[in-house]
This record gives C-alpha cells, sequence and structure tokens, in this order.
C-alpha cells in the first residue's frame, strides 16, 4: 500500500522527462535552418521553396506565391532536376527538353502511322478531361488589375493589364515561359464564367487556339473545340485547325470529312498542301485568284513548294509580285510580295547547297518575318545540320514556330518540304529562308 504514491510520482517523473525530451526535440527542429530547394520540372517550369519530405518516389516542398504558401508533393518521374542546399542532382536527363513547349506538347504521329477513329475519339476525350504534366507547375497568376469579368469588345483604350484578350496577345503569347500560366487563367475564365453561354463559349475556343498554337497539344485543342462547336451549335472559324489536328493524330480521314464541312478558304489551301493533297491545294488557290490574287498565289507557291515542285511554285510567287500594290490592300500586297521575294530566294538556294561542301562551324543568315529581320544560327559539323537557332527577331505571335520549324529542319536535314507551323507560316518561312542563306555563305 505505501509503494503506491512513490510509484506514482516515479511514473509522473518519467513522463515529465519524456515531454521534456518532446519539446525540445520540437523546438530544435523549428529552430533549425530550413533546407532550401529548386526544382525543375519537365514541362521547364521551376518551383523554389522549402524542403519538407523527399521518398522514392516524390518530393514535398512548401513554396509561397503572391502572399499565399502552399504544400506540394510532386512525383520524381515528372521533374527533370531538384537543387537542394546548392547541389543539383538530375533526375531524368534523357527527357529533359529546351523549351516549356517541347516538353509538354503531345508527340506528332510519325508519318506512316494511322489511328483508328475510335481511338482519336478515346485520346482526345481521356486527354480533355485530365490535367497535362505541367499542371502543378503553373499557378494561377496574373497581374490583379486584369478585369475578369472579360467584357467584349474591350472597353478602348488598349491595355494589357486590364483587358483579357490583350494580356493573352500582348503578354502571354510572346513569352514561352507564361504560357501554361496563361492556359491555367483561361480555364479559371471557363470556370468563373460557367452560366455566360457566350463567354463560356469564347474560353473554350480560346483554350483550343492555346492548346494548338502554343504547345501542339492537338488532342486537348481538339476536346475544347468540340466542346464549343457543341455549345455553339454551328461550325467555326477554328474547324481547319480541327481538322488539322485530326490529321497530325493519325486520322487522314477524320481530317477530311471535316474539311468538307466547312467553307473553303486560305488554311484551307495550306492544310491540304501539308497533307499532300498538292493538287487539290492548288485547284482551289486558282479559284481563288480572283478576289484575292496575291493571297491565292502566295498560298499556292507554298502549296508547291511544300510539294516539291519547286519551278512551279516560283512560277507562282512571281505572280504575286505581278500584283499591282494599290488601293486600300496596298499594305497587305505589299507585305505578301516581300514573303514572295525572300521566298524565291530560298528555293534558289535551295537547289545549290551541298552541305558535304560546308565545313564545320557556326553559320548566320537572315531574312524578313513580320516584324523584321529574322536571323538563325546554323550549326554544322561533319556534313549534317547539327542546329538550327533563332538568334534574334521581332515577332510577337510567333506562336510554336521557333522550335517547331528549327526541329524540322534538323529532322530532316534540308530545307526542302518544311511545312510551315500553322499560324505562324510567315515565321516559319523566315526560319527557312534565313537557314538557306547561312548555309549558302557558308559553301566553299
Amino acid at each position: 500500500m505505501t509503494d503506491r504514491p512513490n510509484a506514482s510520482r516515479t511514473t509522473g517523473f518519467v513522463i515529465a522527462i519524456v515531454a521534456a525530451v518532446i519539446l525540445r526535440s520540437i523546438s530544435l527542429a523549428a529552430d533549425a535552418p530550413k533546407r532550401q530547394v529548386l526544382v525543375e520540372l519537365l514541362a521547364g517550369s521551376k518551383l523554389q521553396g522549402e524542403l519538407v519530405a523527399r521518398d522514392s518516389s516524390a518530393i514535398t516542398i512548401t513554396t509561397t506565391v503572391s502572399g499565399r504558401t502552399y504544400t506540394r508533393k510532386l512525383p520524381l518521374d515528372r521533374l527533370l532536376a531538384i537543387t537542394i542546399d546548392g547541389k543539383r542532382e538530375v533526375l531524368n536527363k534523357a527527357a529533359s527538353t529546351s523549351s516549356p513547349a517541347a516538353a509538354s506538347k503531345t508527340p506528332v504521329v510519325p508519318a506512316g502511322v494511322n489511328r483508328s477513329k475510335a481511338e482519336i475519339e478515346a485520346l482526345i476525350d481521356k486527354l480533355g478531361q485530365t490535367s497535362p504534366d505541367w499542371w502543378d507547375s503553373a499557378d494561377l497568376n496574373y497581374p490583379q488589375s486584369l478585369d475578369l469579368s472579360w467584357p467584349e469588345p474591350a472597353p478602348p483604350p488598349w491595355n494589357a493589364q486590364k483587358n483579357v484578350g490583350q494580356y493573352i496577345w500582348d503578354v502571354i503569347n510572346p513569352n514561352p515561359g507564361r504560357w501554361h500560366h496563361g492556359i491555367r487563367l483561361v480555364h479559371h475564365l471557363l470556370t468563373t464564367h460557367q452560366k455566360d453561354r457566350q463567354k463560356r463559349i469564347r474560353a473554350m475556343e480560346t483554350l483550343g487556339n492555346m492548346y494548338f498554337n502554343l504547345l501542339q497539344d492537338y488532342p486537348r485543342a481538339a476536346f475544347w473545340w468540340r466542346k464549343a462547336i457543341a455549345d455553339r451549335g454551328a461550325a467555326m472559324p477554328s474547324g481547319v485547325s480541327l481538322a488539322e489536328c485530326y490529321w497530325r493524330l493519325g486520322n487522314r480521314q477524320m481530317a477530311l470529312e471535316q474539311l468538307n464541312k466547312i467553307p473553303l478558304y486560305y488554311p484551307t489551301i495550306k492544310l491540304l498542301a501539308d497533307m499532300g493533297e498538292t493538287r487539290r491545294a492548288l485547284q482551289i488557290a486558282e479559284a481563288s485568284a480572283r478576289s484575292l490574287p496575291d493571297m491565292a498565289w502566295l498560298y499556292a507557291g507554298d502549296a508547291a513548294r511544300v510539294g516539291g515542285q519547286y519551278q512551279q511554285a516560283l512560277q507562282y510567287y512571281q505572280k504575286v509580285l505581278d500584283v499591282p500594290a494599290t488601293g486600300r490592300m496596298q499594305q497587305r500586297i505589299e507585305r505578301n510580295q516581300t514573303r514572295a521575294r525572300a521566298n524565291i530566294e530560298g528555293i534558289k538556294l535551295f537547289d545549290a547547297l551541298d552541305l558535304k561542301r560546308i565545313p564545320d562551324g557556326k553559320y548566320r543568315g537572315a531574312s524578313p518575318a513580320y516584324a523584321g529581320d529574322l536571323t538563325v544560327e546554323v550549326t554544322v559539323k561533319g556534313g549534317r545540320i547539327q542546329a538550327v537557332d533563332v538568334v534574334a527577331h521581332q515577332e510577337k505571335q510567333f506562336y510554336s514556330a521557333i522550335t517547331d520549324t528549327t526541329r524540322k529542319i534538323v529532322q530532316k536535314q534540308s530545307l526542302k518540304g518544311i511545312d510551315a507551323t500553322t499560324h505562324a507560316t510567315i515565321t516559319s518561312d523566315a526560319i527557312v529562308n534565313a537557314s538557306a542563306k547561312a548555309l549558302a555563305g557558308g559553301m566553299k
């Protein structure tokens, strides 16, 4: 009986010691310096913060954005590298890329690979309803001055910090590092305006344009365009691009069926030419020459060039030069004539090029683009094109043309048959023509 009080006092003493040790450990942990971490995602974005935990499959960090602190768990298979306390560790070297667009886009189906209509439908539905790999790395980050009520048309004057469309045009499109953030903003607008049919459709069409033009993510572009068409109950201007999505994903027949549903106009000529339907593309172009000859002959020249009919392409481009640059369309005609001259010069250089006659080195050339001259640097080694880099340009709406066109030149090891990036044709043509000048300048 007398031992029980002593036992209670002993137990209480032990508990107090253990509690003190735990509290001391918590205090020391709180006082310990936080381990700083920089996470580089395969999608091209970076996150900086404090390390919380890491295991064999993921890393957890806290990061602060716009004054708010978030805790994020990131799978290691989506990361290029992590840097902890200044020590960098590459996790997926083989999967690294040089640009956000290249890392996040859906690869183009190789030539000769086909998908059935059922496969295309399943792919569009699956990816359209899931978030891209880069989603968690792109915060919803936009100017607080932006008017998310999204009036259309936007009230004057032009203000890219207030009007959504102008913000996308002036700030998002010319800056690849902001492409993902811009798409997240439009997804936010879609959620915000779910009950407003017109704004809902506008958001879906904008998402289709951004996934297509910026990331070449054809399944998601098709998903949002199709939802917009269903909501609108009618065809839309992006109908040709929707057809291109089907073709790029591996179903030519779906693309042709889509083109048959919409009126024929100039983008149709380009897509048909890219698909190898050169004869049909030229027929449409020639039929359009009565109304807008400079546009028709320019597209005809482009179609013939992509189809490898270079002498015919030269003839069409010459017809562009023969159109009188007068009237209210004078500026457009003059711009098209500048393109035609540059394309004529490029084609004449193509035939003379011989990579085996070009010493190893880096060569530069320039050609007029939309906003001014565009300059490339072509690296040649062992009679092969090692790299094509755009080193200077003034373009704003270049979309994915800079990475897309340079990649195609290296893959083909030629400047012939390079199909221009849709909606950035002028930039693509300038890259090809500037590359031709660069290589011609290096020939012995």
